[in-house]
């Protein structure tokens, strides 16, 4: 049903490919981040909710369609429909039925209640492709709860030794994501980089309740940033903007801070636990739930997670992308 190209993952029953990397007359996309989302083709299908974070990223003029979750369409010889991931805003798995039988290509994906996007739904399929980000078994989350409880304590406390907090997050998702988990402990408005506000307004359309936020060039040069809690893409470390903070304590969320070892290489003061990717025993329940006799691995720690998922009797490969190691990534985890 679906194979791999020089461009990304091709159907042809259908004459599209999905989450392309180069560009295609036709691009399916599961969601907004930049590994799933690339400009170039020539017209794009997504998921309803995905279409305002696209048009966002690619501009008005770019021929862009949106389905509702759940309504199937055909596309040459095959039935197409978008179905929720749980990842971020409008992200989606792309189930695909046709002679080969059912298809379903899960995108990125996350099992853990979200209050910006739609919870995941496991559909039933024959073929199930997987993202494996985080598909060895350290990876196992706490409570998002729990992480946020912490983030708080943090800020707090760098508030009271007059330091700025600056937390690093990605732009589409994690960050709206805190803002919106934050919104049920405190009203205090959030300082963010330039690059997290257009998407963040783009979350406020679409009905999500977050805390307030402005950028920093909307404050007085001069003004002291002590006890702010600022938030602002990986990127952005290092560079001048950092400047107007002054004194600060910096932290990443990312699933990548499991590993402590990965918080000292990086020389951040925290590492927060919170992805918005399935962790160890996730992936293997979802497997599960689909009731897939073949599954193909993708993204990530694609080999680990396909040997272990052969040791359950399943029929397994591996699917290689242009992003193979997520670890890279500054605007999707």
């Amino acid at each position: 049903m679906l194979t791999e190209t020089p461009i990304g993952l091709y159907c042809a029953a259908g004459d599209f490919h999905i989450d392309p990397w180069g560009a295609a007359p036709r691009a399916l996309i599961t969601h907004a981040h930049g590994d799933h989302a690339r400009a170039g083709s020539q017209a794009y299908l997504c998921a309803d909710a995905c279409l305002p974070l696209l048009r966002q990223r690619f501009g008005a003029d770019v021929p862009v369609q949106g389905q509702p979750y759940g309504e199937p369409l055909t596309l040459g010889g095959v039935r197409v429909s978008f179905h929720p991931a749980g990842h971020i805003l409008g992200s989606a798995q792309i189930r695909i039925e046709g002679d080969d039988g059912v298809w379903v290509l899960s995108g990125d994906y996350k099992r853990a209640a979200d209050p910006t996007c739609a919870p995941f739904e496991p559909v039933r399929c024959d073929t199930f492709i997987t993202e494996s980000t985080f598909g060895l078994p350290i990876y196992r989350w706490d409570p998002a709860a729990d992480v946020v409880a912490d983030i708080v304590a943090w800020w707090h406390a760098n508030r009271a030794q007059g330091l700025a907090s600056l937390l690093f997050c990605y732009t589409i998702g994690k960050a709206q994501r805190l803002l919106a988990e934050l919104a049920a402990i405190t009203d205090d408005r959030v300082l963010v980089h330039g690059m997290v506000q257009p998407m963040t307004e783009v979350y406020r359309a679409a009905g999500v309740r977050m805390l307030p936020t402005e950028t920093l060039v909307e404050r007085p040069r001069g003004t002291s940033m002590a006890g702010e809690l600022v938030l602002a893409p990986p990127s952005a470390r290092g560079t001048p903007w950092m400047r107007r903070l002054g004194a600060l304590s910096d932290g990443l969320t990312s699933g990548l801070m499991r590993v402590r070892g990965v918080r000292r290489q990086r020389s951040y003061d925290r590492g927060f636990v919170l992805s918005d990717h399935a962790d160890w025993p996730a992936l293997i329940d979802t497997v599960r739930e689909t009731g897939a006799t073949r599954v193909l691995t993708t993204h990530g720690h694609a080999e680990p997670l396909a040997r272990h998922l052969a040791d359950l009797g399943l029929d397994t490969g591996v699917l290689r992308t242009a992003w193979d190691d997520e670890r890279g990534a500054d605007d999707r985890e």
